[in-house]
């Protein structure tokens, strides 16, 4: 499956001086709203996910997504999966499980997101089903922007990456796009101003 092509003819990959939610800088962001906003196209890339998921053996009870950015993507392969869907949400700024949603002790439940950077937000999930007895067993991404190690990839994991190098993360394809620190920003020295275009912005 070409992933960067779907990306490409959804307007989905745009190119400019952008601030990724990490706060680094790129000259490359993924819209990944842009793609979901197919219900063909979600499906498509949910199947696809799900094979993988489904051939690696692990064994999965339900889906959790981060909101925002994750939830279509979380929803679509827990419908590939056939499992349940919920999502973590972020309150004062710590991700929590609210809306009524229950983890039993013991639950394996695999993270969601759209995007995989570094991890954070996924972590952050992960952190919340734990404190309510689920066990976290993996992780799953439309794309790996390439700090951390998708399987069957040949990328190695960079040191920036917040996943736990013991669990495993599936995504279609990696997206290995140069980041730079805001005070190393050569985009910036050219006198270029960054903008957010993601969930926690525009």
């Amino acid at each position: 499956m070409d992933v960067k092509s779907i990306y490409m003819n959804a307007d989905a990959l745009l190119e400019g001086h952008f601030k990724l939610s990490s706060g680094n800088h790129s000259q490359y962001y993924l819209q990944s709203a842009k793609v979901l906003e197919d219900p063909k196209t979600a499906k498509l890339l949910a199947d696809a996910l799900a094979v993988q998921i489904n051939a690696s053996g692990l064994e999965i009870d339900t889906v959790c997504a981060p909101a925002l950015g994750g939830l279509i993507a979380g929803f679509a392969l827990a419908t590939a999966l056939d499992k349940r869907s919920i999502f973590a949400e972020r309150v004062n700024g710590e991700m929590q499980i609210r809306r009524g949603f229950e983890i039993k002790p013991g639950e394996r439940v695999i993270v969601c997101e759209d995007i995989i950077t570094t991890g954070g937000s996924a972590m952050e999930a992960a952190k919340a089903i734990e404190a309510l007895g689920g066990i976290v067993v993996g992780f799953a991404a439309l794309a790996n922007r390439g700090f951390c190690r998708r399987s069957g990839s040949a990328l190695e994991r960079k040191p920036n990456c917040s996943l736990p190098d013991n669990k495993p993360l599936f995504a279609l394809a990696d997206f290995d796009f140069e980041m730079y620190a805001p005070d190393d920003c050569p985009l910036c020295a050219n006198g270029s101003e960054a903008i957010k275009p993601g969930s926690r912005g525009n």
